[in-house]
C-alpha cells in the first residue's frame, strides 16, 4: 500500500505510552489484566475443545458459543501480550504496520462478535417461538455459514477504514497515550484532515451496532412474550435461564463498547487514565466472563467441559 507519508524506507514506529499519569504503577496495573487474560485463554480454550470433541454439542447454539470463544481468544490475544510488554518490559515501540494490523483485528472481531450475537438471538427466537421448525430452519452448517458471513462483513467494513487511516500523514510525535493502538488515539496523531475517516468510522459503527442491536432487541422481546405464555412454570424458567445468559453477554458487549467509545470521543473533564483503563477493561474482561457465563448457565457446556477434563486426567491416572 502506498501512502503520502511514506518513502522507500519503512515509516517510523508508534510509541505506546501505557496508562497516562500512572506509569509508576504499571506493574501493579498489569496484574489484573494478566489474570483476566490467563482465565480467558483457559476458559475459551476449554469451551472450544468441549464443543469440538463432543458430538452431542454439534448443534447451532453450541456452534455459536464456540464462535464466541474463538473470537474472544483472537480479540484478547491481539491486545494483551503487547499491553503486558508495555507494563513489564517498557517495550513501548510498535511498528507502523503492526499498529494498524492490531487495530484491524480489534475492530474486525468486534464486528464479527456483534454478528454472532445477532445470530444467537435469532437461534433462540426460532428455538422458542417455532420449536417444531427449528431443525429445518437452523442446522450446524447454516450456523457456520452465519459465522463466516459475520467475518466477511467485519473484514469488508474494516478494509476501507484501514486504507483511509494508513493513507494519512502522521506527525513527528508518534506517542499514543494508550496501551494499544486505539483508533481515536491514533487518528489524533494525523497531520491532515481526518473528517473522511471520522465520518466513515462513525457511520459504519452506527449502522452496524444500530442494525444488530435493533434486531437483537426485537428477537428477545418476542422471545420474552412467547416465554411468558408457556403453561409450564418449569419451562418458563428453563427458557429464561438460557436466554438470560445470552442477554448478559450482549449487555456486557454493547454497553461496554459504547461506554468505551463515548469516553474516547467526549474527554472533557475526564482524567486520561480513566479513559484508558475503561478501554483496556472492555477488551479484556468480556473474553474472561463469556466462558464463565456459559459454563454456569448452559448445562450441556458444563457437562462437555467435565467430560473433557476427565479425558485429560485419565491418561495421567493410568500412568500413575
Amino acid at each position: 500500500m502506498s501512502a503520502p507519508n511514506r518513502s522507500n524506507t519503512s515509516p517510523p514506529p508508534f510509541l505506546l505510552m501505557g496508562v497516562p499519569d500512572l506509569e509508576v504503577f504499571h506493574v501493579w496495573i498489569s496484574i489484573p489484566f494478566c489474570v483476566t487474560y490467563i482465565m480467558a485463554l483457559l476458559g475459551n480454550s476449554l469451551v472450544l475443545l468441549a464443543v469440538g470433541l463432543d458430538r452431542s454439542l454439534h448443534e447451532p447454539m453450541y456452534c455459536f458459543i464456540a464462535m464466541l470463544a474463538l473470537i474472544d481468544l483472537v480479540f484478547s490475544t491481539a491486545v494483551v501480550p503487547k499491553m503486558l510488554a508495555v507494563f513489564w518490559l517498557d517495550s513501548r515501540e510498535i511498528g507502523f504496520e503492526a499498529c494498524f494490523i492490531q487495530m484491524f483485528f480489534i475492530h474486525t472481531f468486534s464486528a464479527v462478535e456483534s454478528g454472532v450475537l445477532l445470530a444467537m438471538s435469532l437461534d433462540r427466537y426460532v428455538a422458542i417461538c417455532h420449536p417444531l421448525r427449528y431443525s429445518t430452519i437452523l442446522s450446524s452448517p447454516r450456523a457456520i455459514r452465519a459465522g463466516l458471513l459475520s467475518l466477511a462483513r467485519g473484514v469488508g467494513i474494516m478494509i476501507p477504514l484501514m486504507w483511509l487511516l494508513t493513507s494519512l500523514p502522521y506527525c513527528s510525535s508518534r506517542a499514543i497515550p494508550h496501551c494499544y493502538c486505539e483508533h481515536m488515539a491514533v487518528v489524533g496523531l494525523a497531520c491532515a484532515d481526518t473528517a473522511t475517516s471520522h465520518r466513515y468510522s462513525l457511520g459504519a459503527a452506527t449502522l452496524l451496532v444500530g442494525t444488530d442491536s435493533a434486531f437483537i432487541t426485537f428477537s428477545y422481546c418476542t422471545i420474552l412474550r412467547a416465554v411468558l405464555r408457556l403453561p409450564s412454570h418449569r419451562a418458563r424458567l428453563k427458557a429464561l435461564g438460557t436466554c438470560g445468559s445470552h442477554v448478559f453477554v450482549i449487555l456486557i458487549f454493547y454497553v461496554g463498547g459504547l461506554l468505551s467509545m463515548y469516553l474516547q470521543m467526549f474527554t472533557r473533564g475526564l482524567a486520561p487514565h480513566v479513559q484508558v483503563l475503561v478501554a483496556d477493561s472492555y477488551l479484556t474482561v468480556p473474553p474472561m466472563l463469556n466462558p464463565l457465563v456459559y459454563g454456569i448457565k448452559v448445562k450441556q457446556i458444563q457437562e462437555g467441559v467435565r467430560k473433557l477434563l476427565g479425558q485429560l486426567a485419565a491418561p495421567r491416572s493410568s500412568q500413575a
